[in-house]
């Protein structure tokens, strides 16, 4: 992503920071990032996506406990793990991790939207730090050219966070704002 290579969010309550690393790869993109979460834990992950944003690979570890999550996606709905298929993550195109912001871009840059467009989506959300994942649906909604209403489908939450061109978050009002 041309003018991206490191990114740090601050969580709202000033005590968390995320150093998040975006890089290419021979076919797509390379994200490799360090949070340290205000609850008192510190995780890395690392997100290997294809050209068109689909996820391939995600890794994540929480720092010193010797606790890890892998997930491999087929781009079409089909997720495994270290123990073989993930049925219940069916479907399910784009991971969320709790701790983040940048997994938003995900489901911005793969879906392309026009302003005005929305669309229902399925991901494989991962609660941190519990490393528990579960298929749950959401919806994106194009605002403007930078601002999207982030919906969950399953609970009462909803957030309109600001992106970059690039589909980076900016602001998540009441949880994140980027420092670089």
């Amino acid at each position: 992503m041309p003018g991206h290579g490191i990114i740090r969010w601050r969580d709202a309550t000033g005590a968390g920071l995320e150093h998040c690393q975006i890089g290419r790869s021979s076919d797509g993109f390379e994200i490799e990032s360090l949070v340290i979460a205000p609850e008192g834990f510190a995780a890395r992950y690392r997100i290997g996506c294809d050209a068109e944003w689909r996820l391939r690979e995600a890794e994540i570890e929480l720092v010193g406990t010797g606790q890890w999550l892998v997930l491999r996606a087929d781009g079409e709905g089909q997720w495994t793990g270290d123990h073989g298929p993930l049925p219940e993550l069916g479907g399910a195109l784009d991971i969320d991790i709790s701790m983040t912001p940048f997994t938003n871009t995900l489901p911005i840059r793969r879906l392309r939207l026009a302003v005005g467009e929305a669309a229902e989506i399925a991901v494989a959300y991962v609660d941190m730090p519990s490393l528990a994942v579960e298929c749950r649906p959401q919806r994106y909604t194009r605002l403007a050219e930078r601002l999207w209403r982030f919906e969950t489908l399953d609970m009462d939450f909803t957030a309109e966070i600001t992106v970059d061109g690039e589909g980076l978050v900016v602001a998540y009002p009441g949880l994140f704002a980027r420092v670089v």
